[in-house]
């Protein structure tokens, strides 16, 4: 029904604004047409290569492994989803089918469980796919020979996309946050290479910054880029506008907010400094309470909880050691990052007296950086941040240093014929880095082949459970650990201590602890 009211809309749309879609479809068309004239074997190379990604990602998709936490609760949210829409009160069986990411509603929608099949889980890997198109831009640097700040963001996009090519088949709403964070990014980044002017672009990002924050909380401070198209609207006074733009934000916010309320009782759960509903499907204070200490301390590398309290100082550097080597690489060239990021915003302030686009997203970046290390700092909650605030930065700095004329340690050491050079070195080692990763990729790919899951997407796992009853209605928890996959619905890691507001399920469930 949603895809239908959704396809309604769209014809809608289509109907309404046909002169300008015919026209849009005709330049497209006219485009191609010019591209395919131009330069035929160029043309029907780009063409080539999309449909080999599409083929690429397909495969990808099909199999890989699944992430611990999708048999934990991905799977089984997922499924609730499908079969219920939302119920009052489900955090009280589970505690984390009430953290409630968009990206879990996105994969119901198009699961296609109602088919009577399996329930897909490619939306993970449609992401991916639409990311990799992005980064195909990357090719023009050995045509253009030069670089740009928005090359190294998307050489940062490979890398992450190559780690997770055996993991997207997991519908994790960690891999929806980075992907849609670098999508953000990279089309910022070529808005300003491109030198956009209009305002639409970039408030339009903003208001996808906003769905983003609906898939993982701990990526909000994106949104802080609405300052561009805000200071734009407002200096414009496109008062209309505003309100337009503040409203798309609102209706995408709230449908999240209202099932945070209807899963939890909590407008944000598992925060409790927020506490404006008195509804009898509360998940109890200590219970939210306990578990937002638990995600914490788990991002600092600890599975105790009464550590959550410990000072910055004695937790970071025994999160650090706990990294592996490539992690703590990336984190201290972040770090080192963030600190020329402030030295430059410092000497903008003091020469300029103004702070130029490309500091604001330097800015944006940072600051989502330092929440990530400062608040739980699991590497899969914010690599993103850690990829790109050195892209950004350092992407930034390398480029003013060869083209920027006015920076006398560029004339003195890169401009010219030395920079030149060095330009080359860096476009000829992004070349053997590509290289080598494509070859080390495809010797994976080789290795790992398994010739299955052709037909059908490998279905999710499934653990042994056992059942009892809760008012005459069946529930399942596992025999051991805390797994349980997706045919055993529905399920939790232990017996809940629940029972039913009304006559069944569709009625919800309060906590038994919580009267």
């Amino acid at each position: 029904m949603a895809n239908l009211v959704l396809i309604g809309i769209c014809a809608t749309i289509a109907i309404f604004c046909r002169k300008r879609l015919a026209e849009d479809l005709q330049n497209i068309w006219y485009q191609m047409k010019q591209e395919k004239e131009a330069s035929g074997k160029k043309f029907f190379g780009k063409f080539f290569l999309l449909l080999l990604l599409i083929i690429l990602y397909v495969y990808g998709t099909s199999r890989g492994i699944i992430h611990y936490d999708t048999s934990l609760y991905h799977a089984q949210s997922i499924r609730w989803i499908e079969e219920y829409g939302v119920v009052k009160g489900l955090g009280n069986l589970h505690c984390r089918l009430a953290y409630n990411s968009a990206s879990f509603a996105l994969s119901a929608l198009y699961s296609m469980a109602f088919l009577g099949g399996q329930s897909y889980h490619v939306t993970a890997g449609f992401l991916a796919l639409l990311l990799a198109f992005i980064c195909l831009k990357l090719t023009d640097i050995f045509k253009r020979k030069s670089l740009k700040p928005s090359d190294f963001a998307r050489v940062m996009c490979i890398y992450y996309l190559l780690i997770i090519f055996d993991e997207m088949v997991s519908p994790a709403s960690d891999y929806f946050m980075v992907l849609t964070a670098f999508y953000i990014v990279i089309r910022w980044m070529d808005l300003l290479e491109e030198k956009e002017n209009a305002i639409f672009p970039y408030a339009m990002l903003c208001v996808l910054g906003v769905y983003l924050m609906t898939i993982k909380l701990s990526a909000a401070l994106i949104v802080f880029l609405v300052i561009k198209p805000a200071w734009m609207l407002i200096r414009e006074k496109k008062w209309k506008e505003i309100g337009i733009y503040l409203t798309l934000g609102i209706l995408i916010a709230a449908p999240f907010l209202i099932r945070n309320v209807i899963l939890s009782g909590w407008l944000v759960y598992p925060f409790t400094s927020i506490d404006l509903f008195s509804v009898d499907w509360k998940i109890p204070e200590g219970v939210a309470a306990y578990d937002a200490k638990e995600i914490q301390v788990w991002g600092r590398g600890y599975s105790d909880v009464t550590r959550f309290d410990i000072a910055i100082m004695e937790w970071l550097p025994d999160w650090f050691r706990g990294l592996g080597g490539m992690d703590k690489l990336f984190v201290l060239g972040a770090l080192i990052s963030v600190a020329i990021f402030g030295l430059r915003l410092i000497w903008s302030l003091i020469r300029e007296k103004a702070v130029s686009d490309k500091l604001l997203l330097e800015a944006v970046i940072s600051l989502c950086f330092l929440f990530w290390l400062l608040s739980s700092p699991l590497i899969r909650y914010g690599c993103v941040y850690v990829y790109l605030v050195s892209a950004v930065v350092l992407g930034d700095v390398c480029t003013e240093l060869f083209h920027n004329e006015k920076i006398s340690l560029g004339k003195q050491f890169f401009h010219g014929k030395n920079g030149k050079k060095l330009e080359k070195i860096c476009i000829a080692l992004i070349g053997v880095f590509l290289l080598y990763k494509a070859a080390t990729f495809g010797k994976e790919l080789v290795n790992s082949y398994v010739n299955d899951y052709w037909i059908c997407q490998k279905d999710y796992e499934n653990y042994e459970t056992e059942s009892y009853e809760i008012e005459g209605i069946t529930f399942y928890c596992p025999v051991s650990g805390d797994q349980v996959g997706y045919e055993s619905f529905p399920s939790s890691p232990a017996k809940a201590q629940i029972a039913f507001r009304g006559a069944g399920i569709k009625d919800g469930f309060y906590h038994l602890n919580g009267l």
